[in-house]
């Protein structure tokens, strides 16, 4: 696309954002739904604002995510030049390396932009297409 760069495709994935904190959970079995109605960040294209809301699911396996941490850590998305799409996913890793889940969903609902609204959905472990399944290439536990 006309204008874009590998500069632009890349900024903010990997800028230093505050630590995701977690704390020891003490039942198995559950689910935990966050949602972040505030969520503002800028694009490195345009250094315009982007709006949305960000909702985290996740099932905790022995580490749940602390909430402060999590609000200062998406708050750090405020001033950083980062696609959404790009948002999304870096958010869901942070949270897969952070707290290791059972299973994690992180969903982006963002304001209208010159007509589109758009709405991105990341998960972990990624879809089942693959046999080596998780994360950062980590081989899928079988029971």
């Amino acid at each position: 696309m006309s204008g874009y760069s590998e500069e632009h495709a890349r900024a903010g994935i990997q800028t230093k954002l505050p630590k995701l904190e977690t704390w020891p959970n003490q039942f198995p079995g559950y689910s935990i739904l966050t949602r972040f109605p505030e969520y503002t960040s800028v694009c490195p294209k345009t250094g315009m604002p982007d709006y949305g809301a960000i909702t985290i699911e996740y099932q905790p396996r022995k580490h749940c995510l602390e909430l402060k941490s999590l609000k200062l850590y998406l708050l750090a998305y405020r001033n950083l030049g980062i696609f959404y799409e790009n948002a999304v996913n870096r958010i869901l890793r942070d949270i897969v390396t952070a707290a290791r889940p059972v299973w994690c969903v992180v969903r982006g609902e963002f304001t209208p932009r010159g007509g589109l609204t758009t709405s991105v959905k990341a998960r972990w472990p990624r879809g089942s297409a693959s046999k080596t399944g998780g994360e950062h290439g980590q081989p899928r536990r079988t029971r």
